[in-house]
């Protein structure tokens, strides 16, 4: 198999390394070679120094699909867990990678503020923290994701297995033997949504 880029957006505490570790276990038991790139451990890494600024912001997502971009020419399964808040990077580096899907991991700041055990989120609507995504700083939602995983309707299962599904009907990646256990319902919902993305 190719390698591809599955790169998951959305804001903080909606779900992304959860699902972007679930899937990582999958397709290593599939004997698929995969690198998770989550955005928290970048940070202290390939991007020590850098604020919380557009610009530290653009640098930083711009580092991580450039690794992704260099994974992915490898045949490995890049798989990025980041915030990423703005559209045009993140469309930068659907076209740099080429082989990229996006999950759009949406979840409503109400709960996601019930969710959050550091308190950020008030902290933020207080104005306690500056430069906080969803709250005092924009975030961009993906206008036509591959994947949208509704963290606060779908349980952590039930998302991983329509993001599964969606790469084994995307011939990203191969069927596995339980790829029958999906009702007819949720595969005609990820079939219609590939082929209105022209994908199938």
């Amino acid at each position: 198999m190719k390698g591809f880029t599955l790169w998951f957006t959305g804001l903080s505490g909606s779900g992304k390394s959860t699902l972007a570790h679930r899937i990582e276990e999958i397709l290593l038991e599939r004997g698929m070679k995969v690198e998770v790139l989550d955005g928290d451990v970048v940070r202290q890494n390939l991007s020590k120094g850098l604020g919380y600024s557009k610009e530290d912001r653009d640098i930083n997502i711009r580092r991580i699909g450039w690794v992704c971009h260099i994974l992915t020419r490898n045949e490995v399964v890049a798989i990025a867990a980041a915030i990423s808040p703005y559209k045009e990077i993140r469309n930068e580096n659907r076209r740099l990678i080429g082989r990229f899907v996006e999950v759009y991991c949406k979840c409503p700041i109400e709960c996601l503020k019930g969710r959050d055990p550091k308190g950020l989120y008030e902290k933020a609507i207080r104005g306690e923290i500056k430069n906080f995504t969803g709250v005092n700083d924009p975030y961009e939602p993906p206008e036509h994701p591959e994947i949208i995983a509704e963290t606060d309707k779908e349980s952590v299962d039930e998302s991983v297995n329509k993001i599964i599904r969606t790469l084994e009907l995307m011939g990203c990646i191969p069927a596995g033997e339980d790829s029958e256990d999906y009702t007819a319902e949720e595969e005609e919902k990820i079939k219609k949504r590939l082929k209105d993305l022209g994908y199938i």
